[in-house]
């Protein structure tokens, strides 16, 4: 079914949030721009940038633009745009990273074709300081029921998502408080509770190697990925076989962040995460698959480790 162009109410809204990147977002808004499907709208959200991004988008005067004149962070930059989507569909394009032009028809084709299907992503081309490298194997793309796969690290890339709007309002959006992850975490919610659909194509090109990615920023990832897991812990909505998946991902990650601090010396946080994996551990022994989550740790607790 053909979609005629609506500007008051497109098919999809592009969400780009942004932080002095005027060094790429041009690249990546011309490849937003040339995109073969063309009932969309793009929504940039300047979080706070102090470089030409301002004067930059002036350049591109079809893209709405809400503009901070501090810094939010990540999260908060597209939960801005979020609200101003108005689109049935919600793509997001981090600032560093780029389309190829068939990238929306494709997925639009596939929401068009498969109307029970809440979400889909793509495959990705990954461009390291300039270079072309493969993926691992730990970043293999799963379709479906994909939560177990979600959790020992994010195989989601934001730039790759198409989401239904409704969707995207009933889980919530990015949480605010995590200053890293917050990808990981959206997803483990969606992932919880509705299939994802995965579309193999190499359909962006997601670069990386510079300093300003939160991967690059932050040491000890997991330790956000911690948050996230005791978080959908709380939510109370998993069934037994995911609380026990979950619960296993707690124990493994706790024991690797208790090396990590103990190596270096940080005694008090490495005592906290030993104390998690006796407690996960535990929960699981109690009736070989978890059939409540157990207590979890304190929320104020996390987040002091979050601050380190």
């Amino acid at each position: 079914m053909a979609i005629i162009p609506n500007p008051e109410k497109p098919a999809v809204s592009v969400v780009i949030p942004t932080f002095n990147r005027a060094w790429c977002l041009a690249e990546t808004l011309r490849s937003v721009a040339g995109q073969a499907f063309r009932d969309f709208e793009t929504i940039v959200v300047d979080d706070g940038s102090t470089d030409d991004t301002p004067d930059l988008l002036v350049r591109f005067p079809e893209v709405r633009v809400h503009r901070w004149p501090d810094n939010r962070g990540v999260s908060a930059a597209r939960n801005r745009g979020i609200e101003m989507a108005r689109g049935e569909w919600v793509c997001f394009l981090d600032s560093d990273d780029r389309w190829v032009p068939s990238k929306l028809q494709a997925q639009v084709e596939w929401m068009q074709a498969h109307p029970e299907c809440p979400a889909c992503y793509t495959d990705e081309t990954w461009i390291r300081n300039g270079v072309r490298v493969n993926p691992k194997n730990k970043h293999r793309k799963f379709s479906g029921d994909i939560f177990k796969q979600c959790l020992p690290l994010c195989i989601i890339s934001p730039s790759s998502i198409m989401l239904r709007a409704t969707v995207l309002e009933a889980i919530r959006g990015f949480d605010t408080d995590l200053s890293a992850c917050e990808d990981y975490d959206l997803w483990l919610r969606l992932a919880s509770r509705h299939p994802v659909d995965f579309i193999p194509e190499k359909l962006i090109v997601k670069t990386g190697g510079h300093d300003d990615q939160l991967s690059q920023k932050f040491r000890g990832m997991d330790r956000f990925r911690v948050y996230a897991l005791e978080k959908i812990l709380k939510e109370g909505h998993l069934s037994p076989q995911q609380r026990t998946w979950v619960l296993e991902a707690l124990a493994e990650k706790c024991s690797i962040l208790h090396t990590g601090y103990r190596n270096r010396g940080k005694m008090d946080e490495a005592r906290v995460y030993q104390q998690a994996v006796q407690h996960y551990r535990e929960t699981l022994n109690r009736n070989g698959q978890a059939s409540h989550a157990g207590q979890p740790f304190e929320k104020e607790m996390l987040l002091h480790a979050l601050e380190d």
